[in-house]
């Protein structure tokens, strides 16, 4: 099955246009939809998903579009579920606040990190709007003032009333298409196809030793050395604290360094090691559900 996956947002034409004119599969839909202001445009979309492609749609809720770690972890969900019901994944990332667009972009590069067989199974696309209704609505009104202005210097000329009857009926029919469409009108083509797809690359695998440090981390917070990380995950795996493990300690969190998912400082003679961002986010994607609304 072909999947789309599609934060909301504001936008209408972007989400269903590309699919439309391309004349691409879908079989199922998932709409991520923030807490406020997307309603009727996800209602539209369920509407013509099940109309235009006769797919199954569902809906993701997001509390908050700006709180990017937990996007970056619903998102990991998302995409993990799909793939492992074995579904081809695309994810339109054109509409929503960029916090949502890279959460999901780099959710599927994590996806992907981990699973290289997942590789060719996700893509991340953009569509480019053919209008920008707001910087056509902010020309209009620019018109419009402009003629005020006029009219109040002159008084209303048989020429100036035609201008103004003009100038309201074009006022009057972009605020439509804004209610309607949103802030954007149709889709872009570029080469023939009108979505700019984004490659997935992937930061450093992880193993899976390196995966309990991450998680015992989360759970101590800021161990105080490393031969100290040593001794909890020794006693959270049952094996024995030897020279040879802490040795393997060291070297794996060393190599957890160098990739991005931890941070050390010195204190005294000791490194003091904590998760950084990148560490924290792969705890929480990997050890949280998705919400479905």
């Amino acid at each position: 099955m072909k999947t789309h996956v599609v934060p909301v947002g504001f936008d209408y034409d972007r989400l269903v246009a590309p699919l439309v004119r391309d004349q691409v599969d879908v079989d199922r839909a998932v709409l991520i939809e923030g807490a406020r202001g997307s309603a009727d445009v996800a209602r539209k979309l369920r509407e013509d998903f099940a109309s235009l492609f006769d797919a199954e749609t569902r809906t993701v809720g997001i509390d908050d579009v700006y709180d990017y770690d937990a996007i970056f972890a619903l998102a990991y969900g998302v995409l993990r579920d799909e793939l492992d019901d074995d579904n081809e994944v695309r994810i339109n990332v054109s509409a929503m606040p960029r916090t949502v667009s890279f959460g999901f972009t780099n959710a599927a590069q994590h996806v992907v990190v981990e699973d290289e067989e997942a590789r060719g199974r996700v893509l991340a696309y953009y569509t480019a709007p053919e209008r920008y209704l707001e910087t056509e609505l902010a020309d209009e009104m620019d018109e419009v003032v402009r003629l005020m202005r006029r009219l109040k210097d002159e008084g209303l000329t048989d020429a100036a009333e035609r201008e103004l009857d003009e100038r309201y009926s074009r006022a009057n029919e972009l605020l439509r298409e804004f209610n309607e469409r949103g802030t954007t009108v149709g889709a872009r083509e570029f080469d023939g196809s009108h979505v700019i797809e984004m490659p997935i690359t992937p930061p450093a695998d992880l193993k899976e030793f390196e995966r309990t440090l991450l998680r015992a981390l989360d759970d101590e917070g800021v161990v105080e050395s490393v031969s100290e990380l040593a001794e909890v995950v020794a006693e959270r795996t049952g094996r024995e604290n030897t020279d040879s493990f802490r040795s393997k300690v060291i070297y794996d969190v060393r190599s957890l360094r160098e990739k991005g998912y931890v941070e050390q400082s010195e204190s005294g003679k000791s490194h003091e090691t904590r998760l950084s961002h990148l560490g924290r986010l792969w705890v929480r994607a990997h050890d949280c559900g998705e919400g479905d609304t």
